[in-house]
């Protein structure tokens, strides 16, 4: 059994905190395409009604990353420097505010989704399924908020391998779900989108009681859970705000984009809406890899800043950067090669096949662009460097992505292929931007907290090995 953070000394490679986070956010795209694949049995427009929803979902998980975002770099951060009592009370200050804010977003989505799928142009026929689920999973948000703030504290302990193990007991209840209320399985009713909402509700909701107690078996002892009640925390939610605003501003601005571009698609048809939810399900698995690699690379170089190693840190960022541009190239190389095989799996219509097809070919320029922003945004932010990467990012996402969306699919006709040269387009020039930004070297002086001592710092309870 493994013992408590900072109880014992640990060694932390890219590899160790890395392939956890892989199988996570693997099986969090495997759930995201179990619920895809079995409404595909369903019915198609069913796909197209819960994709819809949740491109407003996507938007609201960004409200919860205001909180979320800082939690992992200022708990390694904190940890690096050797102040295991701050890091302690991040944790608890982030839980806090985390829930109040799940639970008023939940209450905005139920009473006003109608409002908001109606903004997006949705045709008749996809209404009732998109708000049916919408009210359902997006008025229990405040589940997702809380795994998101107790994955995101039990990594920077750096415990990846906890949320790994949630993160597939939820995906084998999902699917379970999936089964039973899909396809009427022992006896249930056929609740089609319905059905896939409660299961993904209950699933996530077993899920939260479980990293509960996962956090209370390795970290209880460092949370000060009292801490709340001595003082109104403005300390633990200015550090936390000044990292999560930038950092959030910037996810809301790429979701807000996104859901600009979803109401141009919708003015193509259903099929343009299902081939895109299809095409975006399979390309996952290759920025898979750089997902995973760009939250390991986050959480190493803050523990590098904290113990003031600040060219390790450097240069662990541009390693990190070769393999995901590497793995991701890679994987949508395969993907290309099976293309029409991997799309028949979800449907049989031969112009989704066709046009998806298409896009999965495009995808092999658009995969490694998003590595770099993946990769070097996340270190900007560990390092301390939160608002370049919104500048940026606000700029390209509306001036090049939703600007040549509607140039290029909408007013020359190129539908999808537009919509796809838009996003390439866009990842390439910002991410460009951000290696630009890392080489600088200008966040160098930007770390949110003060460095130890030497003498602390020779009292090392954590080493950090930054060999992959």
């Amino acid at each position: 059994m493994e013992k408590k953070a900072t109880n014992k000394a640990a060694k932390i490679t890219l590899f160790a905190l890395t392939w956890p986070i892989f199988i996570e956010i693997l099986l969090y795209m495997l759930m995201g395409n179990a619920d895809t694949l079995m409404l595909s049995q369903y019915d198609d427009n069913a796909v197209a009604a819960v994709g819809v929803s949740n491109q407003i979902m996507s938007i609201i998980i960004v409200m919860f990353g205001f909180v979320a975002a800082g939690t992992t770099i200022l708990i390694a951060q904190n940890l690096g420097a050797k102040n295991n009592e701050k890091a302690g009370q991040i944790s608890v200050v982030s839980l806090c505010a985390n829930l109040i804010f799940g639970l008023l977003l939940g209450i905005v989505l139920f009473f006003f989704g109608e409002n908001m799928l109606a903004l997006m142009n949705l045709p008749e026929e996809l209404m009732e399924p998109s708000l049916i689920y919408l009210q359902i999973v997006g008025g229990l948000s405040f589940i997702q908020a809380m795994i998101m703030t107790l994955s995101a504290i039990v990594k920077g302990y750096g415990f990846t391998k906890d949320a790994m193990y949630v993160t597939l007991g939820m995906n084998v209840l999902n699917v379970l779900g999936n089964y039973i209320f899909i396809f009427g399985a022992f006896g249930a009713p056929v609740l089609g989108v319905a059905g896939v909402a409660i299961s993904t509700a209950v699933s996530r909701f077993i899920g939260l009681l479980v990293l509960f107690m996962m956090l209370y078996k390795r970290v209880s002892g460092e949370l000060p859970w009292s801490y709340l009640v001595k003082k109104f925390p403005k300390e633990e939610l200015k550090q936390l705000l000044k990292i999560g605003i930038p950092s959030a501003g910037e996810h809301l601005s790429y979701n807000a984009s996104q859901m600009v571009i979803t109401y141009f698609i919708a003015t193509m048809g259903t099929a343009a809406l299902t081939t895109r939810v299809y095409v975006i399900n399979i390309v996952m698995f290759a920025f898979l890899f750089s997902m995973a690699i760009g939250q390991g690379t986050q959480i190493l170089v803050g523990y590098l800043i904290g113990e003031g190693k600040i060219k390790e840190a450097y240069h662990r960022c541009l390693k990190s950067l070769w393999v995901a541009l590497g793995a991701s190239t890679f994987i949508m190389i395969i993907f290309t090669a099976f293309r029409e095989t991997v799309l028949k799996i979800f449907s049989d219509n031969p112009e989704i096949i066709q046009l998806g097809g298409l896009l999965i070919i495009l995808s092999i320029l658009l995969e490694p662009g998003r590595a770099f922003n993946l990769i070097v945004t996340n270190s900007l932010r560990a390092a301390g460097d939160v608002n370049y990467p919104v500048y940026i990012g606000i700029i390209t996402m509306w001036g090049v992505s939703v600007t040549v969306s509607y140039g290029a699919g909408i007013v020359f006709g190129l539908g999808l292929v537009g919509i796809w040269i838009a996003q390439i387009l866009d990842e390439w020039i910002r991410g460009l931007l951000m290696l630009k930004r890392w080489k600088s070297r200008k966040w160098e002086s930007m770390a949110f907290i003060q460095k130890k001592t030497a003498s602390e710092a020779e009292d090392k309870q954590l080493t950090i090995t930054t060999e992959s």
